[in-house]
């Protein structure tokens, strides 16, 4: 897992200017710092975008993901914004500079206002999100590989309208309740062409760095609206974990900490700006 760290040994995440209040209307924006202490203005395309933008609080309540829009004479990615909740939140930036390998930064930014933490209390495998009912089956295993399903239903009936999003039928971000360290866990199979439809399952291979609580973000697409599902799921110690019955038995990591992309808050991409 990744994403708390500020910077490489070669890149770094500048400070975040965005507004400090609930309720403000403003901006968020920041740029990345380069081997030569200049701003980074040449970026990769990965999962359709060069850069996705990811926040949450430390609660794990309001996740978004966003895209913000690079001025290419500065180096400066900026996006309007407003918060509608106090707390302190993280914000991860998941990027490619162009000729680097794939990095996720983030930093953290403290919202004035009342706060009423509301932490995961206990598993939660199904949620109702924009009229369709999300589950999801299968285990979290400490130190190991596992699969996991997601289906999704409305109305009782399976939904098979599922639209490619970033490249995907859907995705599942989880971050580990505590540090916020989080996994972007693809999807089994290739990238769907435009214009194809999937559902009601979408398939996921994990690998889980450790025991304990994750809070995981299942986004997806149908008739143009993406929504994000919130569920929580304990992961147990896996069989590759020292101490356990089958320790010692090798497991070969799967595609397993790359990029962040999150979710929408039940919404789609808002170019009016965003609010977290």
């Amino acid at each position: 897992m990744a994403g708390t760290e500020l910077g490489t040994s070669e890149y770094l995440l500048s400070a975040i200017s965005a507004p400090t209040e609930i309720n403000t209307p403003g901006e968020l924006s920041f740029h990345i710092v380069g081997p030569d202490g200049a701003a980074v203005t040449d970026f990769e395309t990965s999962h359709d975008k060069a850069l996705h933008l990811m926040v949450v609080r430390s609660d794990g309540q309001n996740f978004l993901h966003v895209h913000p829009v690079l001025d290419a004479t500065t180096g400066t990615w900026s996006l309007p914004w407003s918060w509608v909740e106090a707390g302190s939140y993280r914000v991860f930036v998941d990027i490619t500079p162009r000729g680097a390998e794939a990095m996720t930064l983030s930093r953290m930014i403290d919202v004035g206002g009342v706060l009423t933490p509301r932490p995961a209390t206990g598993p939660v495998r199904a949620v109702s999100v924009g009229g369709f009912d999300v589950s999801i089956t299968g285990e979290l295993l400490g130190g190991d590989m596992s699969d996991l399903v997601v289906s999704v239903s409305q109305n009782g009936a399976p939904v098979t309208a599922l639209e490619p999003y970033l490249g995907a039928f859907g995705h599942l971000v989880s971050l580990r309740d505590g540090d916020l360290s989080y996994l972007h866990i693809h999807p089994h199979g290739d990238e769907p062409q435009p214009g194809r439809h999937s559902g009601p399952e979408v398939s996921f291979m994990a690998h889980t760095p450790s025991e304990g609580r994750y809070l995981l973000f299942f986004d997806f697409q149908v008739a143009g609206q993406v929504h994000s599902a919130h569920l929580v799921l304990d992961a147990a110690r896996g069989t590759s974990v020292p101490g356990s019955p089958h320790a010692g038995h090798e497991m070969a990591m799967g595609h397993g900490a790359h990029g962040a992309h999150g979710a929408h808050g039940g919404q789609g991409e808002n170019s009016h700006g965003a609010h977290a």
